[in-house]
């Protein structure tokens, strides 16, 4: 298989990756037909739970298995009127929590407004911290304070609790920094039994695999990070690779694209798929698009026929209900223990 058009900008070839994905050539069923010859009705949303909001692309990380290809080079970011937006779909539909990710999430100037304006609403707030973030200028060094004060879930990434696997997956000397993030987000109560501050981290696999089992690599984490670096933390979410953006053309460029997919499929747990995260959420882009999670946002695949496009529209819409737009690249989130924003499903 020939490598993906890299030379572009991301975007340019988002087209190229979905051709890749639903390829009719790759001897493997498509993502619909699965879930029929597992006797399961088409995906549907259940409920609008979850607002999760792309603030931008712009991070000062470049880590290797990003589906949203961010890095310090991309300047999308989210306008104010579009945060209004978002603030009137929470409003209007009783949404409980508002995701925030990027990219870095912190890096927009409208961030720690954004924040404020979810709390005074009384809903939940999580952002995705890469941790470095913290570190990467004494402007985001009052982040632990910031959060604490409007009790934002952090969640963050960590790809091992050593640092030559986090290093190679996410450049080198992010480990020391992000252990270093940690003891600060743990001095202000974060992760601490009884503190009510939630302190999450996320595992992601360093290769072409499936991550194992989300209740081992847990424990494995905690007693490490306390042992040799007196970290704690609440709970570690185990989320499978998905091949798009740059993992997808890791796959492609080395060859293992076709025997990924291949894992992906023969591990579809029927049990995982009650539990995909595009069930209860609805994912919002930094030009106000909206999709039914954040993989097809990268993907472009927008809402199924007869539902609104953008943010804006979404306040006056019922969503509740409709078709999932779903393809190859669901597996996933279905295969083995399941895979969402929140780790394991099953």
């Amino acid at each position: 298989m020939k490598s993906l058009n890299a030379t572009h900008h991301p975007l340019s070839v988002t087209a190229q990756q979905r051709h890749v994905l639903e390829d009719p050539k790759l001897a493997l069923p498509y993502f619909t037909e699965r879930l029929e010859r597992s006797d399961l009705p088409v995906l549907v949303s259940n409920s609008l739970d979850v607002l999760q909001v792309n603030l931008g692309r712009m991070c000062n990380q470049t880590c290797t298995h990003c589906h949203v290809d961010a890095g310090p080079d991309r300047k999308e970011r989210m306008s104010r009127e579009i945060m209004l937006d978002c603030l009137a779909a929470v409003t209007a539909h009783g949404i409980r929590t508002v995701d925030m990710t990027g990219g870095a999430p912190e890096m927009h100037p409208d961030f720690r407004w954004f924040v404020e304006q979810c709390t005074a609403l009384g809903t939940h707030v999580m952002v995705r911290c890469n941790l470095t973030i913290i570190l990467a200028n004494k402007k985001y060094h009052d982040l632990p304070e910031f959060y604490k004060k409007h009790k934002v879930e952090v969640v963050s990434s960590l790809p091992f609790y050593t640092a030559d696997r986090t290093d190679r997956q996410r450049g080198k000397g992010v480990f020391e920094q992000s252990v270093e993030a940690l003891k600060m987000l743990n001095a202000v109560g974060y992760g601490v039994e009884g503190s009510g501050l939630k302190l999450d981290l996320v595992y992601n696999p360093a290769g072409a695999f499936l991550p194992g089992s989300q209740t081992e690599l847990e424990a494995q984490f905690k007693r490490s990070l306390m042992a040799d670096h007196g970290i704690v933390f609440n709970k570690l979410f185990a989320i499978t690779n998905l091949p798009i953006s740059r993992f997808l053309e890791h796959l492609v460029r080395t060859e293992q694209y076709s025997d990924y997919m291949e894992k992906l499929v023969n591990a579809f747990n029927p049990q995982a798929v009650a539990g995909v995260m595009c069930r209860n959420m609805i994912s919002v882009s930094h030009d106000g698009s909206i999709y039914d999670c954040d993989f097809n946002q990268m993907l472009e695949m927008p809402l199924t026929a007869g539902m609104p496009k953008q943010i804006a529209n979404l306040a006056k819409a019922n969503v509740i209900g409709r078709k999932i737009a779903t393809g190859r690249h669901c597996y996933g989130c279905t295969a083995g223990a399941g895979s969402s924003c929140g780790g394991a499903t099953v």
